[in-house]
């Protein structure tokens, strides 16, 4: 997925902790090998070329595929897995990923861990007892600062901008690239859908402030290429 990956476990390591990782591990692998749009090997770029996508992997395709519908339903277009005419559910596929390996996880008997790929994070259970997650976000246009330090339980993060990747957010409506916003992080409750919402919302721009402060158990940071930071009434962070 052309990023890094990483895991923080708070808990003992059983031997199905152990297990559960390593088949956590290789869930990722699959996952790149079936969409990685860097891979003219993988099922999302056959698809792409118009080509039939095999058996085995048409039950995960579809999945996503729905789970990119939902999405654009529900911010209005502003989600696309086609931008630019091109065959691309990176915005959804990275979050799914993630929140289906904390899961596996959390189902072997560690409820309290962090599952971090390249800055889009899947939080649960406490990092200490008695202590939430402190979750740093990367200010987009001073390397090396924060912008904000989220805290919380039981939370998925997710950062969509410029920092690491340069401008890579098409608005879906023009095809253009989206460059209202140097930064938007979005705060909700499980990484698929809030993944696919910060690139929702950062495809938008100056209307992203007032679509995440209607948008229910989500919370937004936002920094405009200007460098004016606005956050949500109930944004996590300091």
């Amino acid at each position: 997925m052309g990023t890094v990956f990483s895991f923080d476990l708070r808990d003992p390591v059983t031997p199905s902790v152990h297990q559960a990782l390593k088949e956590a591990v290789a869930w990722l692998h699959h996952v790149d090998e079936v969409f990685s749009t860097y891979r003219p090997d993988s099922a999302i770029s056959r698809l792409g070329r118009g080509e039939p996508v095999p058996e085995r992997y048409r039950p995960e395709v579809a999945e996503v595929f729905a789970l990119c519908e939902d999405a654009a339903g529900a911010t209005g277009g502003w989600f696309s897995h086609t931008p630019a005419g091109r065959l691309d559910p990176s915005g959804m596929v990275k979050g799914w990923a993630i929140e289906r390996a904390s899961q596996m996880l959390y189902e072997a008997g560690a409820p309290n861990t962090c599952v971090n790929g390249g800055g889009d994070i899947q939080a649960r259970g406490e990092a200490a007892p008695g202590t939430p997650w402190r979750i740093g976000i990367a200010h987009p246009t001073r390397p090396g600062e924060l912008a904000a330090v989220v805290t919380g339980r039981d939370l998925a993060v997710a950062t969509s901008g410029t920092a690491e990747r340069g401008t890579h957010v098409t608005d879906p409506h023009t095809g253009e690239p989206a460059t209202a916003l140097a930064s938007l992080t979005l705060t909700g409750p499980g990484l698929t859908r809030t993944d696919a919402y910060a690139t929702a919302a950062f495809a938008m721009g100056t209307g992203a402030r007032a679509w995440t402060e209607a948008l229910d158990g989500y919370e937004a940071l936002g920094i405009t290429v200007t460098g004016e930071v606005w956050s949500t009434a109930g944004f996590p962070g300091a």
